[in-house]
């Protein structure tokens, strides 16, 4: 995915103002398994179903906003609390 450098030194977390960048290739991998598991729920409590293109992760690495389409998702309900991804796999 190719967000613009100018683009993301713009973008915040709607929640909470900080700054996001772009997710690494793994964290983007181990997201859509565990989507692909029917593990993920967004922030808004409904279940992700439609794996991520790319994601940005706030400051404080909480939350993962998905890319879509190169169209980056930045509503708060949507965002992806990361600790399930941990939870998850310490439950296997």
């Amino acid at each position: 995915m190719a967000l613009s450098p100018d683009l993301l030194e713009i973008l915040r977390c709607p929640e909470d103002r900080t700054r996001l960048a772009l997710a690494d290739e793994a964290l983007v991998a181990r997201l859509n398994a565990a989507i692909a598991a029917g593990k993920v729920t967004n922030k808004g409590g409904e279940p992700v179903r439609e794996a991520v293109d790319a994601g940005l992760v706030r400051e404080d690495g909480a939350i993962l906003y998905p890319v879509r389409e190169d169209i980056p998702v930045l509503l708060i309900e949507e965002g992806i609390p990361l600790a399930q991804l941990d939870a998850g796999e310490s439950a296997s």
